[in-house]
C-alpha cells in the first residue's frame, strides 16, 4: 500500500522540506523578516498604528480573550491569590490596617 504524502512536500519525517523561507530555522526568518520591515519603514510604505487603531485591535483581542472562560478563571485566581498572599505578608510584617484603599 503507497504512503500519502499529501501536507509533506518534500516527503522527509518532520514535516518539513527543507526548502525555502519555510524551511529556514527561525533566526535566520527572523533576519529576514525584519530586513524587510526595516525597509518598508525606510520606503515610507510600512502600517503604523495611530492611537484609534490600537484602542481598536486592543478591544478586539480583550474580546477574544474573554470568550475562554478556562483562561479567565486562571487570572480570576491567581489575582486572587496574589491579594491574598500581600494580605498574609502585611498582617504578618506589621504593616496592616492603616494602608490605603487604592483601587476599591
Amino acid at each position: 500500500m503507497a504512503s500519502n504524502n499529501s501536507g509533506n512536500p518534500g516527503g522527509k519525517e518532520g514535516g518539513k522540506s527543507g526548502r525555502g523561507f519555510a524551511g529556514m530555522d527561525e533566526a535566520k526568518q527572523r533576519e529576514i523578516a525584519s530586513k524587510g520591515g526595516h525597509a518598508a519603514h525606510e520606503k515610507g510604505t510600512a502600517h503604523e498604528f495611530d492611537s484609534e487603531e490600537a484602542r481598536e485591535a486592543g478591544r478586539k483581542g480583550g474580546e477574544a480573550v474573554s470568550q475562554d472562560r478556562e483562561h479567565m478563571a486562571e487570572i480570576g485566581r491567581k489575582g486572587g491569590e496574589a491579594s491574598g498572599n500581600n494580605r498574609s505578608q502585611n498582617r504578618e510584617g506589621g504593616q496592616g490596617g492603616g494602608g490605603s484603599n487604592k483601587g476599591r
